[in-house]
This record gives structure tokens, C-alpha cells and sequence, in this order.
């Protein structure tokens, strides 16, 4: 793992690339997450909004079979009003961080996720450590792209979330959240992997500063 210093993607030759490509690699897509998704479906906006309702609700009620007068019930009400929208406020301001410092690419070579609001990192996954990759799309088009990676690479899951889904026989699993139109993404990954004969690799990380889903498309990469 190397790491390079300086304002947060001020040294990027290529934007969400660590260095320029080698000769023979190109760029086949870029793309980052929809603020809007990371917002409704990791960060759980609308049920976090939907319990604050509950409670509205609850006080109101409790209040009146308390006999508390409608002033004592509005300001209890308005006060948890003001919690729910100063959090989601910063849930929303997350997820347009998301948005903003994410940038995923996937090259005839590799896959490249440079990730992190706070800290920024790119990683580096060379096809020849993809053992396969799987897509969920919902109905609207939007999903997720999730990477198994070959036994042997132990990475951080507070380092890759929310960029994850979960983990694979112990393994960490590496994931492309909410794409939009992710069958695109999905079609030039499968081609890819299944044209790649990329020389072995290990993952490298470059450090600098700073919905319900339909049935799982696997991917399998080239043997």
C-alpha cells in the first residue's frame, strides 16, 4: 500500500485514478453513486423519518390522555420535529459526500474504487483477484455491484463501508452502491472479466488526504 499526500484529489492525473493508465489499458466506464439512493436505501432516511412520525404520534396521544395542554403538546412535538430534520439533514449531507468523493472505473485491466469522505483511498482490484462479481438491480434500474475477491486479501470493512456488502467465506466483499442504470456497468464488467488475461496481482490501496433487489446476476471472471 503506498500513499500519496496533498489536498484531497488534487494529484489525480486522471480523475479517480491514482496514476496514468499503463500503456495498453484504457477506461471502458465511470460513474459514482446516486446521493439519492446512498440516502433512501444505506442510510435509511425514510425509515428514520417514518419512526420520528411514530413518536410525533405517540406524544400527541400521550399528551392528550395526560391532559397536558396543547402548547406543552406542540413544543414536545415541535422538539422532536427539530431532532428528525437536524438528522436526516446530516444523513442527506452524507450521502451527497458519497456522491461527491466517489468515483468507481472499471478499465480492460481492473476494477478502481476510490472511496472516502473523510479520508479518501483508491484501490486498486486487478481482475486476476476478482473471482466473480454480482449485480442486483431494482425495478427503477439502480443497484449494486458486489466483487468477490480471491482467498488471500484481507481488507477493512470500516475502511470500504457503506462500499460493501457484506462479507464471503470470511471474505470482505467490495461493492459499487447505487449505480444507476447498473445493467450498464454490469454488461461492460462481464465483458471485461471474461476477456481479461491481466497478469497476477495483488490489491493495492493508494492512500491520500482528503431497495429490494431482483435475483443476483453473477459474473464470473475469465478462468
Amino acid at each position: 500500500m503506498s500513499e500519496t499526500g496533498g489536498p484531497e484529489h488534487d494529484y489525480e492525473p486522471v480523475p479517480g485514478l491514482p496514476g496514468r493508465l499503463p500503456e495498453g489499458e484504457i477506461i471502458l466506464w465511470q460513474g459514482a453513486p446516486s446521493s439519492a439512493q446512498v440516502s433512501r436505501r444505506i442510510m435509511k432516511t425514510r425509515w428514520i423519518a417514518g419512526y420520528f412520525a411514530v413518536l410525533v404520534i405517540w406524544n400527541v396521544s400521550a399528551g392528550i390522555y395526560d391532559g397536558r395542554t396543547v402548547s406543552e403538546i406542540l413544543f414536545s412535538s415541535g422538539a422532536l420535529a427539530i431532532l428528525c430534520t437536524m438528522a436526516i439533514a446530516l444523513l442527506e449531507a452524507f450521502a451527497w459526500g458519497v456522491q461527491k468523493t466517489t468515483m468507481y472505473t472499471i478499465t480492460n485491466k481492473r476494477v478502481v474504487m476510490r472511496i472516502g469522505v473523510a479520508l479518501s483511498a483508491t484501490f486498486n482490484l486487478p481482475f486476476t483477484r476478482i473471482a466473480s462479481a454480482d449485480m442486483r438491480e431494482d425495478k427503477n434500474g439502480c443497484g449494486d455491484i458486489a466483487l468477490t475477491l480471491a482467498p488471500g486479501d484481507k481488507l477493512s470493512w470500516l475502511v470500504f463501508w457503506p462500499h460493501v456488502r457484506g462479507f464471503k467465506k470470511g471474505a470482505l466483499m467490495p461493492q459499487m452502491i447505487c449505480l444507476r442504470d447498473v445493467a450498464i456497468a454490469g454488461n461492460v464488467l462481464s465483458a471485461a472479466l471474461a476477456g481479461s488475461r491481466s497478469i497476477d496481482a495483488p490489491v493495492v490501496a493508494q492512500r491520500h488526504a482528503g431497495a429490494p433487489a431482483d435475483a443476483g446476476r453473477l459474473i464470473e471472471a475469465a478462468e
